[in-house]
């Protein structure tokens, strides 16, 4: 099963790429280019039977923004020039043969998570997000394509200093500055891996703060006194970076059996977004191909 973050390589296109990639009425197209790219590189080098990509459709509508009300206020929304791309790029996935997924309440992370917990075979998740390793099984793969990065669960053990499912624990102590998650003031990487390493996550390390100032570690007592002070914080924070994994999904949206492309519907694309005969013949040979 392929599973695949599409909104990341989105974003990745359009600021990568020039805004002078124009299509119809000279309407930027910069990211439907950079994606198609993407998207046809990725199929040709993946045979899996089963294959979706979820969409965000929004920074600012998911569950998380009801918990905490400046989660992801530190990213700039898409300009206009960008949200009339996504559909696009929406639109050529679906053309592709590739199931689409997308929810105004839930993330595309929480929908991946979904069609990654209920899988009976071993999973690849195509992103560049850190807070998708948490998904990993003993057989799966985290896919940082742009990076021709491919992480196990001993290799996210050996870049974060903890096993996968102990990432939201994580990052409830060390926050992410790029979905603004406060985590606990003062507490870096290194320190939330040994503290993690001692205490089976972090409902035990608060309920347990004295061990925590006896526990060895540099600086415990005041590690002990950060915690007390934040340990709301430091569940909203765990809240915040926990991944959905039981959306209630149709049996439609559960489908995600790769299809063969449509190359009328590909076609008919390009002529409706005014695609350069580079890309188009792109999409067709991909078409093609598969």
């Amino acid at each position: 099963m392929l599973l695949v973050d599409a909104s990341v390589y989105i974003f990745r296109a359009f600021h990568s790429l020039p805004s002078s990639l124009t299509g119809r009425d000279e309407r930027p197209m910069n990211a439907v280019y950079g994606y198609a790219t993407f998207l046809t590189q990725l199929l040709a080098a993946d045979d899996d039977a089963s294959v979706a990509a979820a969409f965000d459709e929004s920074l600012t509508s998911s569950f998380r923004n009801d918990l905490y009300a400046d989660y992801k206020t530190t990213r700039e929304l898409p300009p206009a020039a960008l949200v009339d791309q996504i559909a696009a790029c929406r639109q050529l996935t679906q053309a592709m043969g590739v199931a689409t997924l997308s929810s105004p309440i839930y993330e595309a992370d929480d929908l991946i998570g979904t069609l990654a917990a209920s899988a009976q075979e071993p999973v690849t998740i195509v992103t560049s997000d850190k807070d998708l390793a948490q998904l990993l099984g003993p057989r799966d793969i985290l896919w940082d394509y742009a990076r021709e990065l491919r992480y196990d669960p001993a290799a996210i053990r050996h870049k974060f200093g903890v096993d996968p499912v102990a990432i939201p624990d994580y990052l409830a102590l060390v926050g992410d500055s790029v979905d603004n998650i406060p985590g606990v003031p003062g507490i870096g990487a290194k320190t939330a891996a040994r503290l993690l390493g001692l205490f089976n996550g972090l409902e035990p390390m608060l309920a347990d703060l004295d061990a925590v100032a006896a526990s060895g570690l540099r600086g415990a007592k005041s590690l002990a006194e950060k915690l007390a002070g934040h340990a709301d914080q430091a569940r909203l924070s765990r809240r915040l970076a926990t991944i959905v994994t039981d959306i209630e999904l149709s049996a439609d949206e559960r489908d995600i059996a790769r299809r063969p492309p449509n190359r009328d519907r590909l076609a008919a694309l390009g002529d409706e977004l005014g695609l350069g005969d580079r890309i188009r013949r792109r999409l067709d040979h991909a078409a093609a191909q598969a």
